[in-house]
């Protein structure tokens, strides 16, 4: 490569090496959705606690105060994507933003995780101290709120936004399926709540409500188990494990006699991955024609590579 100096050269055309960091495209139809379903669950929380205040149901009044901690997440979802899309030019983020929107995920779950605790909570509290219900009006209520539920899962659901995947590899919009999660929780617990309120009515089994409330705080703990290990291993780049990785490896083993002495791969969008990789060889090969091997799997959008010869 030519050298410059002050009396001669060409200045070095550094322009056409510079890498562009913004792997993230967004999913602007997911943010206007989750907008929507934010709206949806505000009118009904306030329904809720409005309802319960007015009838004097603490089931009803409990339930919109439940539904405002969906509410919070699902804020927390559009709040995520706006700050991606916000600072998707920042030089700050040296692999881009999308691991806002993933941090959006994570703490989402811990929302459900803390919603699950205080539905075992209150559930085990009712148990013990059963209290008058209002059936009719939180069976009316409880209904309105499924709908509400399953128009706002409907418009979350990813489906709607993403149909393909890059190669082999599928992967999720982690905010978006946060918010799903939540408000997919919040109509099985009002399925629950119906089917204990309609049983306690007709035969006066007044402790299924309470039980169902048990029942549906370990299906939250669940899922919110499944995205915390999710979403905490793209925060914390442990993906050494996924296929991506042994596809690299393998592509280096059968083209090139080279050793592969180092490796680092991190997701940095949805089907994207960075990846750097250092290799000890005898032979001739440059870190272009590494690259050029490696460029056959799509997902892979930042690569660096490091040749030592010896």
């Amino acid at each position: 490569m030519p050298i410059s100096t002050a009396t001669g050269a060409q200045p070095c055309p550094s322009d056409q090496w510079r890498h562009n960091h913004n792997f993230n495209q967004g999913n602007p139809l997911a943010e206007r959705n989750t907008r929507w379903a934010l709206l949806l669950t505000l009118v009904m929380m306030v329904a809720e606690i409005t309802g319960g205040w007015v009838f004097n149901s603490m089931a009803l009044l409990a339930d919109g105060w439940h539904m405002s901690s969906h509410a919070l997440a699902l804020g927390l979802a559009v709040l995520a994507y706006g700050a991606a899309r916000h600072f998707a030019q920042s030089q700050r983020f040296s692999l881009g933003t999308w691991k806002i929107e993933i941090l959006g995920g994570y703490t989402s779950a811990l929302f459900l995780v803390a919603i699950a605790g205080l539905m075992l909570f209150q559930s085990i509290a009712r148990l013990l101290n059963p209290s008058p219900i209002y059936y009719d009006q939180a069976i009316a209520l409880a209904c309105v709120g499924l709908t509400v539920n399953l128009v706002c899962a409907w418009l979350l659901k990813e489906d709607h936004h993403h149909h393909g995947h890059s190669h082999s590899h599928s992967h999720h919009d982690l905010n978006l399926r946060a918010a799903y999660i939540h408000v997919i929780t919040d109509a099985v617990t009002s399925v629950l709540a119906i089917i204990a309120l309609i049983g306690g009515k007709l035969w006066g089994a007044s402790w299924l409500d309470p039980v169902m409330g048990i029942v549906g705080a370990i299906v939250v703990c669940v899922w919110a188990y499944g995205l915390l290990r999710e979403t905490s291993g793209i925060l914390l780049d442990a993906e050494m494990d996924k296929p991506i990785v042994e596809e690299i490896s393998s592509v280096i083993a059968n083209q090139f006699s080279a050793k592969v002495t180092d490796i680092h791969v991190a997701r940095v969008a949805q089907h994207k991955y960075s990846c750097s990789l250092a290799l000890a060889t005898t032979n001739n090969i440059t870190a272009d024609a590494v690259r050029q091997a490696l460029s056959v799997h799509k997902e892979l959008v930042h690569i660096t590579v490091e040749i030592n010869h010896y």
